[in-house]
């Protein structure tokens, strides 16, 4: 009996690392949209470009982990 197995779709984690103060409000809506509120904390998040733009643009504050 064949198992119906689908590719994993790539992912990326992504842990913020600097907090929000002082940043541009439009970068904090960044942060926001990767799903982190805190410091340290972690996503995992489909990698497509647009979570790619997100993380370009606060690549600043976030750290992206393997």
């Amino acid at each position: 009996m064949a198992k119906n197995s689908k590719p994993e779709a790539a992912t990326v984690k992504v842990r913020l690392v600097k907090g929000l103060r002082g940043c541009q409000w439009r970068h904090r809506l960044s942060v926001r949209a990767l799903g982190l509120n805190k410091v340290n904390d972690v996503r995992e998040l489909k990698d497509s470009p647009s979570v790619r733009g997100l993380i370009a643009q606060v690549d600043y504050l976030v750290r992206v982990e393997s």
